[in-house]
């Protein structure tokens, strides 16, 4: 979905971080990340499966493993619906398959479903549901989702599916900062360094930027410097 918010308080115009509210459904990323956290063999099997482009055995292995309750292959299998990757796809199937993962408390199922109702998926107008939206990235932010976390301080410093509130897009824009996520330290350093949800501060707000700059932000070094000149004219307390 593309949506181009209004930043006026923000005289750098970071558009393309605040626009990550729809992050994108990887099953590639979901697996890499299931198989570190040491799936049955079974059900590793089936990720191998589909690893090497046999999505047929992959299918069938997601499928008997979801029926069993695997709150895993039920993803990976809803997954396989989104993508089309299935003789007879279907989002419906796949929207079941991603609640029964999530009522597992499986975060990638949480985020999954709040991606899907962002995205407009349950219905064929592709209307989207953003509190709907705004509910699952909650679960998934508050169960340690960096993406969920992205898009929930997302949702509220843009008004989207929540009211809009700078200190809760703040306090979610930290915690995804500290997860390492580059976007978030970038807006939450320009936060500090406009008072926009939080005070003024500008040697937190040249600490996030220099994370970000560390983390490969092309912009950050500039803003890193800038404040740099400005601390310097700064009286001494």
């Amino acid at each position: 979905m593309d949506f181009h918010p209004t930043m006026a308080s923000h005289p750098t115009h970071r558009v393309h971080f605040v626009q990550r509210l729809v992050i994108g459904i990887s099953l590639g990323a979901a697996l890499v990340g299931s198989a570190l956290a040491g799936p049955p063999p079974s059900v590793e099997a089936a990720i191998a499966a589909y690893a090497a482009d046999d999505l047929p055995t992959a299918a069938q292995g997601f499928t008997r493993f979801a029926q069993q309750g695997s709150a895993l292959a039920q993803y990976n299998l809803a997954m396989m619906h989104l993508r089309n990757e299935l003789p007879q796809a279907n989002a419906a199937t796949a929207h079941h398959l991603l609640l029964r993962a999530a009522r597992q408390h499986f975060v990638r199922a949480e985020l999954a479903l709040g991606e899907f109702y962002e995205q407009g998926r349950q219905h064929r107008s592709g209307m989207p549901d953003l509190q709907q939206a705004v509910h699952w990235y909650a679960l998934a932010a508050e169960h340690g989702s960096v993406d969920a976390q992205v898009a929930m301080g997302t949702a509220f410093y843009l008004g989207r599916g929540a009211k809009q509130d700078p200190q809760q897009a703040a306090l979610w824009f930290r915690q995804a900062a500290t997860g390492g996520d580059v976007g978030a330290q970038y807006l939450l350093a320009s936060m500090y360094e406009n008072g926009l949800g939080v005070d003024q501060d500008l040697r937190l707000a040249r600490y996030w930027y220099a994370a970000a700059a560390a983390n490969g932000d092309e912009a950050a070094p500039f803003k890193v410097k800038e404040l740099d000149a400005r601390l310097i004219q700064e009286p001494a307390l």
